[in-house]
């Protein structure tokens, strides 16, 4: 019999409010750094769903449909952050002093 020592299972909307309070506050903390990481990780992010999707197509596999919900989630939830952070401050994004 397998034990479960931790047993917490985050819905999706909890997993997107973290995310979301994750990536609002490094927009807060420094926009330049969050506008590299919201581009690259949200491309690579895209990209690893995409292929997870085509390959679920061609062969399924014992990958729990929640996984793509998340990755989903993990593509979107960047890209809001930006827009609410944008909206907030007018479309105004200063790098450097």
């Amino acid at each position: 019999m397998k034990r479960q020592f931790f047993s917490f299972r985050p819905s999706l909307l909890e997993i997107f409010l973290l995310e979301l309070a994750v990536w609002l506050a490094l927009w807060l903390i420094n926009d330049y750094v969050a506008t590299l990481l919201t581009l690259i990780l949200t491309a690579i992010v895209f990209a690893v769903l995409v292929i997870a999707v085509i390959s679920e197509a061609i062969d399924r596999s014992k990958v729990p449909r929640q996984y793509f919900w998340i990755m989903g989630i993990s593509v979107i939830t960047p890209v809001l952050a930006a827009i609410i952070y944008l909206l907030i401050f007018g479309g105004k994004i200063e790098f450097g002093n």
